[in-house]
């Protein structure tokens, strides 16, 4: 599935996250979905989420459907 398409992202789906202070290196960060921070229907970059953690971060990976 694709993760620059927000109806792909749900609340509760496990995905790979890029932090705003890893957009450099690409370091992913793995998480569940709390809340969709990206308004529009696709990102170029990446849904915006935040995980239940509390970290915020576009959508590199969906890890589980």
């Amino acid at each position: 599935m694709d993760s620059k398409i927000r109806k792909n992202i749900k609340a509760g789906l496990k995905v790979s996250i890029v932090l705003k202070q890893d957009q450099r290196s690409g370091k992913l960060t793995d998480g569940v979905v709390k809340d969709i921070l990206t308004n529009s229907a696709k990102h170029p970059h990446g849904i915006k989420v935040r995980l239940e953690d509390g970290q915020v971060g576009r959508v590199a990976k969906i890890l589980e459907s």
